[in-house]
C-alpha cells in the first residue's frame, strides 16, 4: 500500500474521490447536454474557442474538486495544481510541497464542445514529483478508473465493476495506435505512416486514449511535441499514467525515462510512448526510436 500523508486513510480517500468524481460527472454531462443546442454555446464557452477553450464545465468542476478536497482534508499539507488555476495565474509559483494533487477538470475540452464524448476528468496525487494515485473519469461511458497505487479497477456509477482486458498484440505492425484528434503535427503523421500500424484510431483526451488501451480497443499511444510548439502538460498525463501502470502497461519518454512532474513549466515535452504491456515496452520504444532516427524525422539532441 502506498504511503500517504499522516492522518489520511487510503480507503476513506478512495471513497471521497469516488463521490467527488461522480458529482463532477453530473456537471460535465449537464453541460454536454446543454451544448447540443447551439444557442447555448456562447454562454457555456467562456474563452479561446479556437485555441485553448475554457467552458463553464471546466470552471465548475475545478471549483467543486478543489473545494471538496480542501474542506475534507483542511489539516493535510498538500497542494492542488490545476490546469484552470494555472491559466488564471500567469506567474504560477514553483510548488515545493512533497504531496501535490494534479487536476485537469476537463481533459479534451475541444471534444467536449464538439460533442464526441471523448472527454475526461483527471485527478492524480503525486509524491516527490511522481504520480502515486489517480482517477480518470469518463462520464459518457459511465466509467471511473481508479488506481490506489497498486491495483486498478473501473467502476460504473452504481458501484458495479466493469471488466476490461488489454490486447495481447506485441509487435508494432500488429498494434492499433490511438492518436490525437485535435493535437497533431506533420512529423507525427510521418512516423505513424512509416511504422504502418495495423489500424489508427483518432480520439480526443489522453485519459480516453489510455482507457482505450486498458479496454483492449487499442495498444499504443505516441505523443510527439515539436520544439517551440505547444506540449502536453502534467495534468494531461499524471492520472492516465497512474492507471495505465497499475493495469500492467507502461508510459515513458522514448528513452525509457519515467515521467517527472511539477517542473517549472509543467510541460511534458519530446516523445512520450504509452503501451499496453510493460514487459515489452522497452523493445517497442527502441523500435520507434530507430524508425525515427533512420528516417531523420526528429532531432533527439
Amino acid at each position: 500500500m502506498i504511503k500517504l500523508p499522516f492522518g489520511v486513510d487510503i480507503n476513506n480517500l478512495i471513497d471521497d474521490l469516488r463521490i467527488i468524481s461522480w458529482e463532477s460527472a453530473e456537471i460535465l454531462l449537464y453541460y454536454s447536454k446543454m451544448l447540443e443546442d447551439s444557442n447555448n454555446k456562447s454562454n457555456i464557452i467562456k474563452s479561446g474557442i479556437n485555441d485553448n477553450p475554457v467552458t463553464l464545465a471546466d470552471l465548475k468542476v475545478n471549483e467543486l474538486i478543489i473545494r471538496k478536497i480542501n474542506e475534507k482534508y483542511k489539516d493535510i499539507r498538500w497542494t492542488i495544481l490545476s490546469e484552470e488555476n494555472v491559466k488564471l495565474e500567469a506567474n504560477y509559483s514553483e510548488i515545493k510541497d512533497h504531496w501535490v494533487w494534479v487536476l485537469d477538470p476537463l481533459d479534451g475540452t475541444k471534444d467536449f464542445i464538439q460533442g464526441t464524448g471523448n472527454y475526461a476528468m483527471h485527478l492524480a496525487l503525486t509524491y516527490k514529483k511522481k504520480s502515486v494515485l489517480g482517477v480518470v473519469l469518463i462520464p459518457e461511458k459511465n466509467e471511473l478508473w481508479i488506481s490506489d497505487g497498486e491495483k486498478l479497477w473501473c467502476e460504473k456509477k452504481d458501484g458495479t465493476l466493469k471488466k476490461f482486458n488489454k490486447s495481447k498484440n506485441n509487435n508494432l505492425n500488429e498494434m492499433i495506435l490511438v492518436t490525437s484528434k485535435n493535437h497533431n503535427n506533420q512529423v507525427l503523421k510521418k512516423v505513424i505512416e512509416k511504422i504502418n500500424f495495423k489500424k489508427v484510431v483518432v480520439m480526443g483526451s489522453i485519459g480516453c486514449k489510455i482507457a482505450s488501451i486498458l479496454r483492449g480497443e487499442s495498444d499504443i499511444y505516441i505523443s510527439l511535441s515539436l520544439p517551440g510548439k505547444s506540449a502536453p502538460k502534467d495534468w494531461d498525463f499524471a492520472a492516465p499514467e497512474t492507471i495505465l501502470k497499475a493495469g500492467g502497461g507502461a508510459i515513458t519518454n522514448f528513452d525509457i525515462k519515467e515521467l517527472v512532474y511539477l517542473k517549472s513549466n509543467f510541460e511534458q515535452r519530446g516523445i512520450i510512448i504509452a503501451s499496453n504491456n510493460k514487459q515489452i515496452h522497452r523493445k517497442i520504444c527502441s523500435q520507434i526510436r530507430e524508425i525515427i532516427a533512420i528516417n531523420d524525422f526528429y532531432s533527439f539532441s
